[in-house]
C-alpha cells in the first residue's frame, strides 16, 4: 500500500467535568473558513432625479389690528353677600337605658311662615283678578270666629254616582251548550182572548174592503180582497217586521257597542229560556224612559236609557219581560188583530171628521140645522145596530177588552221572567219606574199644571196594570230568593 497522508482523527471531547471554579473547555475549530456568498447588486439610474422649482416669494403677511380692544367697565361696587341657608340641626340623639320605658316621639315642628308676596305689577289692558277667601283650615284646626258667610250659602252637594251599566248578571249558561225547548213559542189564553176580541172589527174591515173592492172593480175585485186577507202573513214576515220596526215604531239596528252590551245578556235569558237567540232581532230605540217592547213577531227593541243606565241584571229582567211576551204570543196577536182592523178604524176616522164638519156647519147656520144633523145622525145610528147589532155591540166594548188583555199580557210577561229567575231584578226595574213616575209628577206640580189623577174610566182603558199590582203578582216568586 502507497503511504497516503491521513488527517488526524480528532479525539472525542474528554468526559470528565472541567472544575466549576476552572477555565471553560476548548472545543475544535474547522480547519477551512467559511465559503464567501456573491452579493445582490442593483441598476442606478443613469441620470440624477430632477430638482423641484423652490418658492421665491415670501409669504404674505396679514394685516393686524391697528386699534386696541375696547375696556369694558368693570363693576365698582363688590358683589352682595347672600346669606347661606340656616340647615335645621337636630340634638344629639340619646338611647335610652335597657329597661327603661321608651321615650315620647318628638311633635312635629310647625310649619315655617312663607314670606308675603307682594302684588304682581299690572299692564294696561290687564283684568284684575277676585280677592280670594281665607284660606281652609288645617284638619283639627278650630274653625276662625266672626267669619263672614257667602251669600250664596253653601256649595250643593255632588249626588250620588249612578253605576254606569254594571256588569252584575249571574252568566248561568256563560261557554256552555245550549239546550233549546221543544216548543218554542205558542198562543197562550191572553194572545188567544186578543184575537177572538178584535173579530168584530175584521169582520168589519172586512165589508169595507169587500164592498170598495167589487163597486169599483166587479168581479175582480175580490181578488183585492184575497190579497188583503193574504197580507196578514207578512206579519211573521223577517224583511216586513224590520222595515215596521224602522219606518213606524221608529227603531234601529244597534251600534257595535250597543251590540257588545246586548248580546251577552240576551244570550243568557234565551238560554234560560231554552230558545235560541238568534230567532228574534234586537234593535234600539233612542228615548230617555225606562222601556223596551216586543214588536212584530221576532223584534224586540230596547230604549237607550235601559241599555246605558240599567245595570246587565235589570236589562237581562227587562228583555225577559219582553221575551215572555213573544213566546205567549201577544206580540204577533196584537199586530195582526192592528193590521185586520185597519179599514174599519180609518173609515171609522173619516166619519168622525165629516161628523165634526157637519155639526160645525150647522151650528154657524141655525139651530135648527144642527137638530137636523142630530136626527139624521141617530137614524143611520140606529139602522147599522138593527142590522149589524151582533158587530157594533162588541165594537163598543173592544176598547176595554183589549185593555184588559194587555193587563193580563203584562202580568203574564211578569211571571215568564219571575220564572226564569228574574223576579229580584224585575221588582227593582218597577221601583225605578213608580220612582220616575212620581219625580215626572212632582215636575209638573213644581211648574204649576194640574196634575190629575186618573180615574176609573181611564184605568179600564189603560193596557198596562198598576206598579202595585204588579209587585204583588211578584210576591210568590220574591219569597223563594229570600
Amino acid at each position: 500500500m502507497d503511504p497516503k497522508t491521513t488527517r488526524p482523527e480528532p479525539s472525542p471531547p474528554s468526559t470528565t467535568h472541567a472544575d466549576p471554579g476552572g477555565p471553560a473547555p476548548t472545543y475544535p475549530q474547522p480547519a477551512h473558513p467559511a465559503p464567501t456568498y456573491p452579493q445582490a447588486t442593483y441598476p442606478q439610474p443613469a441620470h440624477p432625479a430632477p430638482t423641484y422649482p423652490q418658492a421665491t416669494h415670501p409669504a404674505p403677511t396679514y394685516p393686524q389690528a391697528t386699534h386696541p380692544a375696547p375696556t369694558y367697565p368693570q363693576p365698582t361696587n363688590p358683589a352682595p353677600a347672600y346669606p347661606e341657608p340656616a340647615y335645621p340641626t337636630s340634638p344629639e340623639l340619646t338611647y335610652p337605658a335597657p329597661g327603661s320605658a321608651p321615650a315620647p316621639y318628638p311633635a312635629p315642628p310647625p310649619d315655617p311662615p312663607y314670606p308675603h308676596q307682594g302684588p304682581h305689577p299690572t299692564h294696561p289692558g290687564t283684568i284684575t283678578p277676585p280677592p280670594q277667601g281665607p284660606p281652609h283650615p288645617r284638619p283639627g284646626s278650630p274653625l276662625p270666629q266672626g267669619s263672614a258667610v257667602h251669600p250664596a250659602g253653601p256649595p250643593p252637594s255632588r249626588p250620588p254616582m249612578v253605576p254606569q251599566g254594571a256588569d252584575d248578571l249571574d252568566y248561568r249558561h256563560q261557554g256552555s251548550r245550549l239546550h233549546v225547548a221543544a216548543h218554542q213559542r205558542g198562543a197562550d189564553a191572553t194572545a188567544v182572548g186578543r184575537l177572538l176580541v178584535q173579530v168584530p172589527g175584521f169582520l168589519v174591515s172586512f165589508l169595507i174592503v169587500g164592498g170598495l173592492s167589487v163597486s169599483l172593480f166587479g168581479n175582480a175585485g175580490w181578488l183585492v180582497v184575497l190579497a188583503w186577507l193574504a197580507s196578514g202573513a207578512l206579519v211573521f214576515h223577517r224583511p216586513t217586521e224590520l222595515a215596521f220596526a224602522r219606518h213606524v215604531l221608529g227603531l234601529r239596528q244597534p251600534l257595535a257597542e250597543e251590540r257588545m252590551r246586548l248580546e251577552p245578556v240576551w244570550r243568557e235569558v234565551t238560554a234560560r229560556a231554552g230558545i235560541e237567540p238568534q230567532t228574534y232581532e234586537l234593535m234600539v230605540e233612542h228615548s230617555d224612559d225606562l222601556n223596551a217592547m216586543a214588536a212584530a213577531g221576532h223584534v224586540v227593541g230596547v230604549t237607550t236609557f235601559s241599555l246605558n243606565r240599567l245595570p246587565s241584571s235589570r236589562l237581562a229582567a227587562v228583555l225577559a219581560h219582553e221575551l215572555g211576551h213573544h213566546t205567549g204570543g201577544h206580540a204577533w196577536a196584537g199586530l195582526l188583530g192592528y193590521w185586520y182592523s185597519t179599514p174599519g178604524r180609518v173609515v171609522w176616522a173619516v166619519a168622525r171628521r165629516i161628523t165634526w164638519l157637519a155639526f160645525f156647519v150647522a151650528r154657524h147656520i141655525s139651530l135648527a140645522a144642527t137638530g137636523v144633523v142630530l136626527l139624521c145622525l141617530g137614524a143611520l145610528l140606529m139602522a147599522v145596530t138593527a142590522a149589524l147589532w151582533f158587530v157594533v155591540i162588541p165594537l163598543v166594548f173592544t176598547p176595554y177588552l183589549l185593555a184588559h188583555f194587555g193587563r193580563r199580557g203584562e202580568l203574564r210577561a211578569d211571571q215568564q221572567a219571575a220564572a226564569l229567575g228574574f223576579a229580584p231584578m224585575l221588582a227593582e226595574v218597577l221601583h225605578e219606574m213608580q220612582a220616575q213616575d212620581d219625580a215626572e209628577r212632582a215636575r209638573a206640580v213644581a211648574a204649576g199644571r194640574r196634575v190629575k189623577k186618573p180615574g176609573k174610566l181611564a184605568q179600564l182603558l189603560s193596557s198596562h196594570p198598576e206598579t202595585h199590582t204588579r209587585l204583588l203578582a211578584l210576591e210568590p216568586y220574591l219569597r223563594t230568593h229570600l
